[in-house]
């Protein structure tokens, strides 16, 4: 390589530009010029490295050029064998044995007897059958009543189970008998002195049959079908059998699926006489009869996006009023078609420790006898049976954790219900017929109800050893045509506690609270008692339970019912029993 005078500039550039890079402060080192007057022979000198990274001064940093290479794998053989380690070993706390069968006996005060008998046995590992035997009575004895209060349920029921591979089924057969008394006499009236108690035999008991079965089958467009029948009946010769089909299908159209679900409900219901018609004539009759159908179609998809879930859908469902007897005049059949929407939308505000949620729903409910029963015990037998069309419920809430242990629930709704039913007192009539007609019984009616609701709930579990729980709910009540949205209460709240003391003791506590509720008292004939809308005080209840795990087979426990020892009324004219005490034991086995 040669450099003559041309190169004197570019000499002289390199060696500022060389210096300015490894110095970091400008030092004056002066300037010299060089000329070259033969050929260059360089010569390397020995490099020494530099102990430090230099910071960067520059504003701006070259892109780093993207390196593509393979890497070409191939199998080396190895001859090491690693020695075979030995887990050390964990103390285990020894697992409780579960016991298949149990029974349990208790006895207490007003003559309480409750017992209960579980059993089941496996037919081999792909079918079991079991068994259940319940019973619970009372002899009475509550302070101020001058009829018999005494009050008893008796229940059987067998069931069969088999599941294997994609098949899942059961089946269960249930009877069941129960007897209550018509306590609740209006005593505050005048004319009631002039009633000879004595004739009054207050005794209304009800029998229940029921057959039921589901099947279930994954991995198909079929998942499963309900079958269910019921027969109920009283000893006043009324009688009702309801019929329950629901199958349910799940069609897939790419990512998205879209269920269906299918109802078909038939009701006959017929009692022999009415409440109005109850004095015989002779050639007159005076039974009540219907007969109603119901069959609903539910389409639904799903929509996820992200924190996101929208379940849109419908209902389409068509109504036969198949029979209408009131009194020996057989009404006219009438049809219906009614559609409902069927919507509801979650959001993941926060993760899991705020969703928000929002629906609308609707639905035509079919009533029933024993439904009514199940509620209030004192009907009666001489109801109008009709369907509740539930227009709308629209709801809005937000859900969620307030901490990794205490969850909450917050929520607001608006429903519009179509002949909602409500219970109200039965009219004391002047000449009394029958044993519920002394104004000690119930009748259904019905009305259109907005209710406007806000709910409110918390529950946590401080340790393992302890669980709380709160709930309220404020309801607002417009009614159309009767006075009063007769028994609804307004106000609501729940709070429960359950603890483990130890391992041997547990115990829990149950606090109820119902606010005030209206009903009326009615006379039919004129009698010098006015009618008068009738207010029911709020009560506040409290139960609780302790017991003791003596073994793994042996329990002890006490019960104890309305420990605050109030004489409030469930029901109009129908004080409950005070304080309750249950001891008893439970026992589990195995064959």
């Amino acid at each position: 390589m040669k450099f003559n005078s041309q190169h004197k500039i570019t000499i002289l550039i390199l060696l500022v530009t060389q210096f300015s890079f490894a110095q970091k402060k400008d030092e004056n080192i002066g300037t010299e010029v060089v000329n070259v007057v033969k050929p260059y022979s360089p010569t390397v000198s020995d490099a020494f490295k530099v102990k430090e990274i230099p910071s960067l001064d520059d504003n701006e940093t070259n892109k780093k050029e993207e390196i593509k290479y393979q890497i070409f794998s191939f199998p080396v053989a190895s001859t090491f064998t690693p020695s075979k380690g030995k887990a050390a070993s964990v103390d285990k706390a020894k697992q409780e044995k579960l016991y298949p069968n149990y029974v349990t006996l208790g006895v207490g005060n007003y003559g309480t007897i409750q017992s209960e008998l579980f059993v089941t046995h496996e037919l081999d590992k792909y079918s079991y059958v079991g068994g259940m035997f319940r019973h619970q009575s009372s002899q009475g004895g509550i302070k101020g009543v001058a009829l018999d209060d005494k009050f008893g349920e008796t229940s059987a029921n067998g069931m069969y189970g088999y599941s294997r591979k994609n098949i899942n089924f059961k089946a269960d057969l249930g009877f069941k008998t129960e007897a209550y008394n018509w306590y609740g006499l209006p005593l505050e009236n005048p004319n009631f002195n002039n009633i000879q108690i004595d004739t009054i035999n207050p005794k209304h008991s009800y029998t229940t049959f029921k057959l039921g079965s589901e099947l279930a089958v994954s991995d198909s467009f079929f998942e499963k079908v309900n079958l269910n029948f019921i027969a109920f009946s009283d000893n006043y010769g009324s009688k009702e059998n309801r019929f329950i089909i629901k199958p349910d299908f799940k069609f897939d159209f790419g990512d998205t699926s879209v269920k269906t679900k299918f109802k078909l409900d038939y009701l006959n219901t017929k009692f022999d006489t009415s409440y109005l018609l109850q004095y015989p004539v002779v050639g007159v009759p005076t039974n009540i009869e219907k007969s109603n159908l119901i069959f609903s179609a539910n389409p639904s998809f799903q929509i996820l996006k992200d924190d996101l879930s929208v379940e849109l859908g419908a209902e389409v469902t068509y109504f036969s009023r198949m029979k209408d007897i009131y009194g020996g005049i057989k009404t006219e059949t009438d049809n219906d078609f009614f559609i409902y929407p069927k919507i509801k939308a979650s959001y993941k505000v926060v993760g899991d420790l705020m969703i928000a949620f929002a629906g609308v729903e609707g639905g035509l409910i079919q009533n029933s006898y024993a439904d009514f029963v199940g509620e209030n015990k004192f009907l009666s037998p001489t109801l109008f049976i009709e369907p509740t069309d539930q227009q709308y419920d629209v709801y809005a809430g937000l859900k969620g954790k307030l901490a990794s242990s205490l969850a909450y629930n917050l929520k607001a709704s608006y429903n519009s219900s179509q002949n909602k039913a409500l219970f109200k007192t039965n009219p004391y009539l002047s000449s009394p017929s029958e044993n519920y007609s002394y104004g000690n019984s119930f009748d259904v009616v019905y009305d259109n109800v907005k209710t406007v609701s806000f709910f409110g709930e918390l529950k946590a579990d401080v340790n393992k050893n302890i669980t709380l729980g709160l709930n309220a709910e404020y309801n607002n009540y417009t009614t159309d045509i009767q006075e009063e949205a007769w028994n609804l209460p307004t106000v609501k709240a729940t709070f429960t506690t359950d603890f483990n003391i130890g391992k041997k003791w547990y115990a829990g506590t149950q606090l109820y609270y119902v606010g005030e509720r209206k009903d009326a008292f009615t006379n039919y004939q004129l009698f010098p008692f006015p009618d008068s809308v009738q207010t029911l005080d709020s009560y506040f209840d409290i139960n609780a339970h302790i017991g003791y795990k003596h073994n793994e087979r042996l329990t002890a426990f006490i019960k104890g019912n309305n420990l605050a020892n109030q004489s409030y009324n469930r029901w109009l004219n129908y004080p409950v029993q005070g304080a309750q005490v249950i001891i008893g034991a439970s026992y589990k086995f195995d064959f």
